[in-house]
């Protein structure tokens, strides 16, 4: 009998943002998976999972503990007939391991960021703590090494499945750069990232007083917060503050990003697999990343990527430095980073992988 899975997820983000995790049940589907989708019934992406066989139900929990919710999560796990749960986000999880309590279905949670799980916690005793989880998924391996030190699982039930892409999906045409002041012909470095602390931005504008004094290198900030007060006063400080340029919070920054010759994530902690740095190497532009969470494991240094260390403005300067000294070093690293992409990191092989994972767990009982 085909694996019967229920997945209760969130999908009210923009269609770009949740794509490489959809697909990946449509993937299910299409490898012969049963797959139930818990999900707001108005998503975007509904009409897409109707089309290729994944049964929707339009439900979301609203809040992280709600006994309306556990209620109807117990409701579903009881005479649907699931083998497992895949649950993904807070809210998800919470309610639906309290609604497994007794229940022989497996349980398995979604992790996309290393770090903010301790073991002295009490608030992660309703997640990936809890004691009838039966298995976690990581996006990436450092975030899976940093839950197999913490979590009450064996080893071989916290894994890493990376959330694949499609060439396919991209296609946009690359944005005319002048329209944020940049130089037509400039080299031009683009860092897409929201400007929370983790993300390292002033690192990067840290780097900026260390390039070589010759240098033309542009800087072109894309995210939100980018426009900020402190991030305009770092600007200020900088040797090379006209050639800092600032496009803030924009949906078309994968047409942004596909327009700049190089790219970089400075990142400090936290990252999971970050889609704008598979952004960068779809569009064969190339990544600089610091090796924090999964982000070092979408290259190979040297040959699809440069990695840092995080923190490390000399380090990031040195990256840039080189690339712009050499464009055609960069141009080979940006088309082998697309390679990468389409070799390793892949929605189909995602698919198969999650399928894996599943049935590995579920037959653990049955054999």
């Amino acid at each position: 009998m085909a694996l019967k899975l229920l997945i209760i997820s969130s999908y009210k983000d923009t269609w770009n943002s949740v794509r490489p995790e959809a697909e990946i049940f449509i993937g299910m589907a299409k490898l012969g998976v049963d797959v139930t989708l818990m999900t707001q019934g108005d998503a975007e992406y509904v009409p897409r999972f109707k089309e290729h066989g994944v049964k929707i139900i339009d439900y979301h929990p609203a809040k992280k503990f709600q006994w309306s919710a556990i209620k109807r999560i117990r409701q579903e796990l009881k005479q649907g007939g699931y083998d497992a749960c895949y649950m993904f986000n807070n809210k998800a999880i919470t309610n639906a391991l309290f609604a497994a309590m007794g229940l022989p279905v497996k349980m398995v949670s979604y992790r996309g960021q290393t770090g903010n799980i301790y073991r002295y916690d009490p608030t992660c005793y309703l997640t990936h703590l809890h004691p009838r989880l039966d298995g976690i998924i990581c996006v990436a391996n450092a975030v899976r090494d940093d839950l197999r030190n913490r979590a009450y699982l064996p080893d071989d039930n916290v894994v890493t499945v990376y959330k694949g892409h499609d060439l396919d999906w991209y296609k946009d045409t690359p944005t005319d750069l002048t329209q944020f002041g940049v130089p037509a012909g400039a080299f031009v470095v683009g860092c897409v990232a929201n400007a929370r602390p983790r993300k390292g931005v002033p690192v990067l504008l840290q780097a900026t007083a260390l390039l070589p004094e010759n240098d033309d290198i542009h800087i072109l900030l894309v995210g939100g917060g980018m426009d900020s007060d402190e991030i305009k006063r770092q600007i200020v400080a900088s040797p090379m503050a006209d050639r800092i340029h600032v496009a803030g919070f924009r949906k078309d920054a994968p047409a942004i990003i596909a327009a700049c010759n190089a790219s970089v994530l400075p990142s400090i902690k936290r990252e999971g697999l970050p889609k704008t740095v598979i952004e960068a190497m779809v569009y064969e532009v190339a990544p600089i990343v610091a090796d924090t969470g999964g982000s070092a494991e979408l290259v190979v240094d040297g040959d699809s990527g440069l990695v840092v260390q995080p923190g490390d403005a000399q380090g990031l300067a040195d990256a840039m430095a080189r690339l712009w000294q050499d464009p055609a070093f960069c141009r080979q690293m940006g088309i082998r980073a697309k390679q990468r992409i389409e070799e390793h990191f892949h929605t189909d092989l995602s698919a198969a992988d999650t399928k894996a994972f599943f049935e590995r767990l579920v037959g653990k009982d049955k054999g």
